[in-house]
């Protein structure tokens, strides 16, 4: 009778054990985020940490940051003051070609180390020929995000321009580690080391 008992008790626990597991099952499996602003990097769903969609984008160049990028640098998109005022530095750069006043329009954001703002400044410094403050910049954007890949590229093309063309091929490795050799950073980079030493390079 005893044995009865112990046997019965079992099977009561298994069976509420495996009805709990099958319940559970669909949750897990549909996965995934029901906002829907999940990125897929190599099968894996992870929260991107580009821009929000409507972040402009200069043509011919994804100004991409790689997945793991701080959280933290990447919620200043979520403040609609700075976020405008990016954008409007942002189409002062690319769409006016007028990097003294994105310069000043960077600076007055206040977040000098946002890699977004810092590689900013130093793409603008680079253009106005400024070779010594650019460098400066770019470092700063890489100190705050070591993975911040259009950066990377940029500071590369600083390289060649320097005529640094080992440490821009350096670049080069950096970005196929983050973001691999068929994004358009690292294609734009090793289409500008491929031309000959003193090409005027127009980026």
């Amino acid at each position: 009778m005893t044995n009865l008992m112990i046997r019965s008790v079992t099977l009561a626990t298994c069976s509420i054990a495996l009805i709990a597991a099958f319940s559970v099952t669909p949750v897990v499996a549909a996965g995934g985020d029901p906002g829907g602003s999940e990125a897929n990097y190599s099968g894996m769903n992870q929260r991107s940490a580009y821009p929000p969609p409507s972040y402009p984008k200069r043509s011919g160049t994804k100004a991409t940051h790689a997945p793991k990028a701080k959280k933290a640098k990447q919620s200043l998109f979520d403040d609609p003051a700075f976020a405008r005022g990016y954008r409007a530095a942002y189409s002062t750069v690319y769409d006016r070609t007028d990097y003294a006043s994105a310069i000043e329009q960077l600076k007055a954001l206040g977040h000098y180390d946002h890699p977004n703002v810092a590689n900013l400044i130093g793409y603008s410094y680079r253009k106005l020929g400024d070779y010594k403050l650019s460098q400066v910049w770019y470092e700063r954007a890489l100190k705050a995000d070591p993975n911040h890949v259009l950066t990377w590229q940029y500071y590369g093309l600083w390289q060649i321009e320097q005529g640094n063309r080992d440490q821009a091929q350096f670049h080069l490795s950096r970005i196929a580690v983050i973001c691999g050799t068929g994004c358009e950073e690292y294609r734009s980079l090793a289409a500008a080391l491929e031309k000959p030493p003193g090409t005027g390079l127009v980026y």
